[in-house]
Formats: C-alpha cells, structure tokens, sequence
C-alpha cells in the first residue's frame, strides 16, 4: 500500500497491508491474550500507558512530522495535537482505578446480605479510526480500553497509516504486549475484516455512512457498539456580540486542520443587526489566513488529507451559488500542486443549500442571516447531525436558554471546535452513538456484574 504525501503527490513510504486472514490470526491472538491482561494489576497497566506518555513526548518531533506527511496537518497544528495529549491521557490514568472500583451500594441491617457492583471489561474491541487527529480521536478508544483491562484490534485510517503504525510500536515499547495491542494496516477492506472478527465491542470514527452500515453488521451479535460520527455543526451569532471577536473566534472553528473535524464550525446563523459587520470582519480573518507547504511553520491552511473530497466542496459551492448564495472569497481550488481548497465564504446562504445540509470536511463555509432567537432555534435544529452547536452572546443566560432548545450532545457559549477530556463526547441523530472521554468514556469499556452476598 502506497502512503501519498497529499501536498505535492509523492510517495512517502510503502507498506505491506492486512488481509482477512492476517487480521483472523490478529483477533485469535488477542484473545488468547487478553485474560492474562485483565489479570495484570492496575497499577502496571497505568505505569505502562505513563510510559506510553513519556515517549510521545520525548518523540514528539518525529510524530509530528510524519503525521503532517502523511495526512497534511500543518506542522504547528501537528504539534498542537502532540502536545495537548498528554492532558488527555492524564485525565485516563487519574480516573481509571475510581471506575473500577468495586461499589457497595446495600448492606442488610444485620449484615446478613451485601448487593455489590463490580466491573469486569469487555473482552477483545475492535478499534477503527480516523486520521483527522489519529492521536486525539485514537486514544480516546484504545488507551481506557487498555487500561480497564481489555485487549485492542487498532484499524487506524488508511491516511494515517504511519502514525498508527507509531502508536503500536510505542505501546510495545512501553510494555503493553504485542498481541494485547495490534495495529493492522490497510483500507476499508481490512476495516471491514476487522469488524467481522468475533470481538466483543465495536468503536468506529468515520462517516454516518459507513456507520450505518456497521451497525447493520454488528446489531445481531448483540455487543457494545459505540459509533462517533460526523457533524453539521452550527453556531447563532447574536446581536449583541462583538462582531469582529466573533469573527475572529468563528472563522478558526470553521477552517482549523483545514475544516476536517467532526467539530469544525460548517454552518453560521448571524442576527440580521450585526451581519453586515461580522461577514466583513469574517472574510478579512479568512483572507489572512496562509496556504502552503504544511510543513513550513507560517501555514495555516494545508492540502486537504483526502483528494476525492475536492470534487465533494466544488459541488457544494456550485449548488450554493446556483441558489442565490454570494461567493465572497475562495470557492475553487487552489493553483498549486496537491489537494489543496481556498478557504472559501458563501453568505446568503439558506437551509435548502448543500453547504448547510452536507458535512462538508473542507475550508468552507455558509453564513445565513437570521432575525431571531427563535428563527435559529428552528434552523439549527434542521440538520439529520446533532454533534455541537454553539451561541455566540454577551448575555450568558440568553445562550443557554438557546442551547437548552438545540439539539447536539456538546454546546459551546462563546466557544467553538473545543474538546474536553473531563466532557463526554456524544452524538445524536446521524452524529453517532455512545460517549468516549469522561467517566462515561471509561465506564464504555466495562460491563458491571451484579453480586448478591448472602452469609449461610
């Protein structure tokens, strides 16, 4: 399999993929290995994934370099992700012992008979992946998973083939045992092997689509299923705002890794007292913002990681156009070598658009003007997603009474394209199913078993 640098088309390593019957022999390991696993106390599991920490840390440089060759990321954007991990993987490892930790929760006055909870983990889970933030998205599985004593099949994306193939080697590093943790590589196809294998839990990052159709897949064998998917994230813009602090916040939630997250603002409601203002102050954030060689520190905007998803914004910008949309900067493809898309405004925009309904995954985006709170309540709501949404407002108590009407599993006030590890991360709709990070996150890779202890 041939790994394209997505900047300029070059070959940038090539690999040996997975096949149905490698990945067969990667589950029957993992299975094999699993218990002993389980067995393996806490605490050496924990001192594994701080282990697991300190070499991401101290090899920083190297990941992210080969991340943003890979996939794209601009080099700095790499290095953020690289470097707000640590938080995350810290926030696993001080609440881990507290979820599994055995709860009481009746005695019998006279002591007679105890009703306990206990936690047991999953099994074997298989893990497919996403190569937008393969650290971030990644870790939010397989590192609880690990912890709370399960063994992991990791598919990452075939666009971030070498950072997965990283991770795997990292864990190894750190004593996590090669068949407790194995990494196999490949497209859809392995994928698809990887979920057939008789896991005993499911944990896909991708499209509703494909989405879909795992769960189609998995619904009869009756196991834990958690599915995260896409977004048409909107965010209302209110008439008491300062426009241009708006603008300014907005316009990096849209374009950010070149608007290829889940959690990218995709579609803006501005009151109609402000727009005028906020369009003029979010074209001219938009227009200073640098394409270029992701791997120069001055670039903001890199290649898009998949080539097919140009004709996917070319379309969305033809539809919008072609029902009164006003194309006011980008809107086509950038001349230069590689997947590259101009960061691109359409205002006017309306809920019958493409760019409004479709998850767009690109630097693109549709600003309709509302003229009331109420108006969109309704148009943000409009949407098959329910991932984020978020109130831009000086009044706190007005956004909340908003996002309290919208929708979407994560709400922001004055915030947009931020991801907490002490939140849950849920979808609703089309935007998937299940919670990783938080307590929730952790408690997803266990089953509690009920415990009736009655003295004789």
């Amino acid at each position: 399999m041939k790994i394209l640098n997505p900047a300029n088309g070059s070959v940038v390593a090539e690999v040996e993929a997975d096949t149905s019957s490698s990945v067969a022999s990667a589950y029957e390991r993992a299975r094999a290995a699993q218990a002993a696993w389980a067995r393996t106390p806490l605490s050496e599991r924990l001192a594994a994934v701080k282990r697991f920490r300190a070499l991401v840390v101290a090899r920083r440089a190297d990941l992210a370099l080969t991340l943003t060759r890979e996939m794209g990321k601009p080099i700095e954007q790499a290095y953020n992700e690289l470097n707000a991990l640590p938080g995350r993987l810290d926030f696993f490892l001080a609440h881990t012992a507290d979820v599994l930790a055995e709860e009481t929760v009746f005695t019998q006055p006279d002591g007679a008979l105890d009703e306990v909870i206990s936690q047991e983990p999953l099994g074997v889970v298989a893990n497919v992946s996403a190569w937008n933030y393969p650290w971030f998205v990644g870790s939010n599985v397989f590192v609880p998973a690990l912890l709370t004593g399960n063994a992991v099949l990791y598919k990452p994306s075939e666009h971030a083939t070498m950072t997965g193939q990283r991770i795997g080697e990292l864990f190894h590093e750190a004593g996590v045992p090669k068949d407790v943790f194995v990494t196999l590589v490949g497209g859809g196809d392995v994928g698809a092997a990887v979920v057939e294998q008789p896991v005993d839990g499911v944990f896909f990052t991708g499209s509703y689509a494909t989405g879909r159709r795992i769960a189609e897949r998995v619904a009869p064998r009756m196991i834990r299923l958690q599915l995260e998917l896409g977004g048409k994230d909107p965010t209302y813009v209110t008439d008491d705002v300062d426009a241009a602090a708006a603008a300014a916040g907005l316009a990096d939630g849209a374009m950010y890794n070149g608007g290829q997250s889940c959690c990218s603002v995709e579609r803006i409601y501005v009151h109609r007292a402000v727009e005028d203002a906020f369009v003029r102050a979010f074209v001219d954030t938009v227009k200073g913002f640098k394409i270029g060689d992701p791997e120069d520190k001055s670039t903001y905007i890199g290649p898009l990681a998949r080539r097919e998803q140009l004709d996917v914004l070319d379309e969305q910008v033809k539809d919008a156009t072609s029902k009164g949309a006003r194309l006011l900067t980008g809107g086509r493809r950038a001349a230069r070598p590689g997947s590259y898309y101009e960061p691109t405004v359409l205002a006017g925009a309306t809920n019958d658009m493409r760019v409004m309904r479709e998850e767009s995954f690109g630097p693109i985006i549709g600003i309709a003007s509302v003229g009331s709170d109420e108006e969109a309540v309704t148009l943000m709501n409009d949407s098959e997603y329910g991932l984020t949404a978020g109130v831009y407002s000086r009044d706190r108590s007005r956004a909340e009474r908003v996002l309290g009407r919208v929708h979407a599993g994560t709400v922001y006030v004055n915030a947009c394209d931020r991801v907490s590890p002490r939140l849950p991360w849920t979808g609703r709709k089309h935007s998937g199913m299940g919670s990783t990070l938080s307590t929730y996150g952790i408690r997803t890779f266990l089953q509690p078993k009920a415990w009736h202890k009655k003295l004789v």
